[in-house]
């Protein structure tokens, strides 16, 4: 099997129709971030916020060491508790997205959202950041995010993502892709061609069993990995995101392209491997109803076979990780002699996006 299909089959195949809620940590973003949030260790080992069907917002957190944590939204205080928290907030006013501080008595604080943005137009619109380091720092939120393709967002929807501040567009497709559904940009923000599989061979066959299916995912990975068209890609994407925020990259699907995208940023910011690996993995429960959709329609040996192009499994993201061990050596150095990106430029990153 050749790499392109990948691009081909998943746009054949993938449908836009739904939004499935989903937790979300994080502090910073875009417009948002408190004064003192950058400079202060934030002692909070875990955070999400989970929005509700009902209009509702649960926030549960982890604070080792703090007495008290006091939550904020809406410009009022909505709860309180202490290390661990666990509360829910009714009655908040309706809001594009609804944002919340958790400040503890001691430390900097976290700026949190649910990671989601639901959109008419897209299923699987989402902040890339909202994650802890390693060495307790934070990935801000508001600041970068990954999406499936933008041609069907509704004029609303172009509207709330100004009013979320997107200021520049990467799009990850090939130009079949985009010329079949050019994307819908918010008014002022910059568009950026990053084509991941620019110039790979195009392979028409589609596969005809499970496991041609899933080898044309593994093989996909590596390429995103070590293939030049890749690294050109997302070596433009990452410096985007060093020199600012408001920062969008999208695919088709946003799984596999937008997924390795989120993965090796997350891990250049020090993110450990399990939370990447399950921020991968998401697509599969943001995507659940369109996917079930489409194989649905299918008649059963047609849809088994075509079930992994349109699943995130861990074996796809741990090839691409394999294929970093088996051409770089280590991942510092797929960064440095696979996208161009020196200990300086890793510093920038790290300062634009981190907090704590």
């Amino acid at each position: 099997m050749k790499i392109a299909s990948l691009a081909g089959v998943v746009l054949a195949l993938t449908a836009v129709s739904v939004t499935a809620p989903a937790a979300s940590a994080t502090p910073g973003g875009h417009g948002h971030t408190p004064a003192h949030a950058s400079s202060k260790h934030i002692p909070f080992t875990s955070a999400t916020v989970t929005a509700g069907d009902d209009g509702s917002y649960r926030i549960v957190w982890k604070a080792p060491g703090v007495r008290q944590v006091v939550v904020r939204a809406a410009g009022r205080t909505v709860a309180r508790g202490g290390a661990t928290g666990d509360v829910t907030v009714r009655g908040l006013p309706a809001a594009d997205r609804q944002w919340f501080d958790l400040v503890p008595q001691q430390g900097g604080s976290l700026h949190l959202a649910d990671r989601l943005v639901k959109l008419d137009g897209a299923v699987n619109f989402r902040d890339a950041g909202g994650y802890r380091t390693g060495d307790g720092h934070w990935v801000k939120m508001g600041e970068i995010y990954r999406s499936d393709a933008l041609n069907k967002l509704s004029d609303a929807d172009l509207a709330k993502l100004g009013r979320l501040g997107i200021h520049a567009v990467y799009d990850l497709r090939m130009e079949s892709e985009r010329s079949s559904a050019p994307d819908r940009v918010p008014s002022g923000a910059s568009y950026t061609v990053a084509d991941v599989l620019a110039g790979s061979s195009t392979l028409t066959a589609m596969p005809t069993t499970e496991a041609e299916a899933v080898r044309m995912m593994v093989d996909g990975e590596k390429f995103m990995v070590s293939g030049d068209s890749a690294r050109a890609a997302y070596t433009t994407v990452y410096a985007g995101a060093a020199a600012g925020d408001g920062v969008l990259y999208h695919c088709t699907a946003g799984k596999d392209r937008t997924g390795w995208s989120s993965a090796a940023l997350l891990t250049a910011l020090g993110v450990p491997r399990s939370t990447v690996m399950n921020d991968y993995l998401a697509s599969n429960t943001y995507r659940a109803a369109a996917n079930a959709a489409t194989l649905a329609a299918m008649p059963p040996a047609q849809a088994a076979v075509y079930k992994p192009l349109l699943d995130v499994r861990a074996e796809y993201l741990n090839s691409g990780f394999d294929e970093v061990r088996a051409q770089y050596g280590d991942f510092r150095s797929y960064l440095k002699d696979g996208l161009h990106m020196d200990a300086r430029e890793l510093r920038d990153l790290k300062r634009e996006l981190l907090v704590g």
